[in-house]
């Protein structure tokens, strides 16, 4: 059954998260809080954001700000609540639960390292336009899904295209553009979804 989209045009959309890791009986696991078709994260707001204090008052191990991003894909369809949608606002920006990340013993640092993220969602991406993918040497395709301007704020679509030249990837790894001859799905509404992120924070998806 094919899948339908109930979001279109987000390409460009802003958006943040708040990372929020908290240690379990099996190990560390990231609550995910996020402004995605809320709010843009208003950079006001965004600035405010003490990720120490945050910690401390939800009593977390830490907390990660994860941001601010923009989408790289196009639409969203089916979104599964894996998680309670519990709403919180963050220095006055209102966001909602939507993933969980299990760590297990690892910290949430690290870059071209695949993590497992519950969300329940599918993503889109449009015939003609251009993706941004990271290949591993056993040629596993991760396609960018949002990218980051915590790390750069000078990062932006225009400047995906040469981003390769930036990367300093593992041997074996490349990083390619190309314009999609037909539309392309990721379908995590019933899995787990694998996810890195390279140096830049910018986030990668694989696509089955």
């Amino acid at each position: 059954m094919s899948q339908q989209r109930l979001v279109d045009n987000q390409r460009g959309q802003r958006y943040g998260e708040v990372l929020a890791i908290f240690l379990n009986e099996t190990g560390l696991q990231a609550h995910v809080y996020g402004t995605q078709l809320l709010n843009d994260c208003p950079q006001e707001l965004w600035d405010g954001l003490v990720a120490e204090d945050i910690a401390k008052e939800m009593e977390a191990v830490l907390v990660k700000l994860n941001g601010p991003r923009e989408w790289v894909l196009d639409g969203m369809g089916t979104k599964v609540a894996v998680v309670d949608p519990v709403m919180r606002e963050f220095n006055g920006i209102l966001m909602r639960r939507i993933a969980t990340v299990d760590l297990g013993k690892e910290a949430l640092v690290g870059s071209y390292i695949e993590r497992y993220v519950n969300r329940g969602a599918v993503f889109f991406w449009d015939a003609g336009k251009p993706v941004f993918e990271l290949v591993n040497p056993d040629g596993v395709v991760y396609v960018m899904q949002a990218l980051c301007q915590g790390v750069d704020p000078n990062i932006n679509l225009d400047t995906l295209a040469t981003l390769g030249e930036r990367l300093n990837m593992p041997d074996g790894w490349s990083y390619r553009t190309r314009v999609l001859e037909e539309e392309l799905i990721c379908d995590t509404s019933g899995e787990v979804a694998t996810v890195l992120q390279d140096e830049f924070e910018n986030s990668y998806t694989v696509v089955k």
